[in-house]
């Protein structure tokens, strides 16, 4: 069975508030022990393993709901994101026939804890969540690795609740995945690392993505709607990337995000436009879209298998904007 972790404040590293209580702590029902370890880093914890395996659970404990949670993934590290990842997201967004398998990196700076407001900057005007599965490396992958479903365990250590949040303005109007999505506070991250046991590899399908705004649910997917699994996914990522323990792969998100392609009649009309015009016509048209994130909006995110086997924990980030 999987060991759910949980990162307070204290840390070297990182985002987020501080807690009462700084250090890392396995967490059993409500309840959370402290981890007798030295790391101050994701890969330094994933090395004490039989740390995390021993944390005292004779006593007490301290309820979860006293402390502050801060992303169980700390920085710097690499953040590596895939691009159209399920076969849901793939139709919203106008796609057919084969997808080629497309990375991105994030900056690690935009690692925030999973309670720490959204910060919309005052010029992006479309900003975008996607709810996504994070695999959390614990061991080196090197340049030409390749992986199969009976290695992950060899690699991935755990995994965790991202969001990936978007400014789409910026990423559409200038092809730039990476500033779109790397601004302070937009990978909201944890609140549990849970840390998997071989046989737990097998439930990966079973994990189901959901992802309300405002108490309206949006997304709401199983991994079995996928379309590059984890092991043939880095597979192809470390034909070029080399990862490291602690770094973190977000593996894409399923439908329900506000961004979606236009009705093909529109999208032919907008081809037929020059550039400029055809922007300003989406931009137009997409600011009447009430799904967009605003100041005030709460976004709420969980994943977790239906029994409860693997549970990532809860989200819940207030957006506001920029002073």
């Amino acid at each position: 069975m999987s060991i759910n972790v949980l990162r307070t404040g204290g840390g070297t590293s990182g985002s987020g508030e501080a807690g009462s209580e700084g250090g890392w702590w396995v967490v059993r029902e409500e309840r959370a022990f402290p981890i007798d370890t030295k790391a101050t880093t994701t890969a330094e914890l994933l090395a004490d393993r039989d740390a995390v395996r021993t944390a005292a659970s004779d006593d007490l404990g301290t309820p979860v709901a006293d402390l502050t949670a801060l992303s169980p993934v700390t920085t710097p590290c690499r953040v590596v994101a895939q691009m159209v990842n399920y076969h849901s997201h793939a139709r919203d967004s106008g796609f057919t026939g084969d997808i080629p398998p497309t990375f991105f990196r994030k900056a690690s700076g935009s690692v925030s804890g999973p309670h720490d407001t959204v910060v919309r900057p005052a010029h992006v005007q479309l900003l975008d969540y996607e709810v996504e599965l994070g695999l959390v490396m614990g061991a080196p992958l090197p340049v030409g690795t390749v992986v199969t479903e009976r290695d992950l365990p060899s690699y991935v250590a755990g995994l965790v609740l991202t969001n990936d949040v978007s400014a789409r303005d910026v990423q559409l109007t200038k092809t730039q995945f990476y500033e779109g999505k790397s601004y302070p506070t937009f990978t909201p991250t944890g609140p549990h690392l849970a840390l998997l046991e071989p046989d737990d590899f097998d439930h990966l399908l079973d994990l189901r993505l959901r992802l309300s705004v405002n108490g309206d649910l949006r997304q709401d997917r199983t991994l079995a709607d996928m379309i590059v699994r984890p092991a043939q996914a880095l597979t192809l990522l470390a034909r070029f990337q080399h990862l490291d323990a602690g770094d973190l792969l977000l593996t894409g998100t399923p439908a329900g995000t506000a961004l979606k392609a236009p009705p093909k009649p529109i999208e032919m009309i907008g081809a037929l436009l020059p550039p400029a015009l055809k922007w300003k016509s989406f931009f137009r048209s997409e600011a009447r879209n009430p799904r967009y994130l605003h100041a005030g909006d709460v976004i709420t995110a969980t994943i977790a298998t239906p029994d409860g086997r693997i549970d990532l924990g809860a989200q819940r980030n207030a957006v506001t904007d920029a002073r």
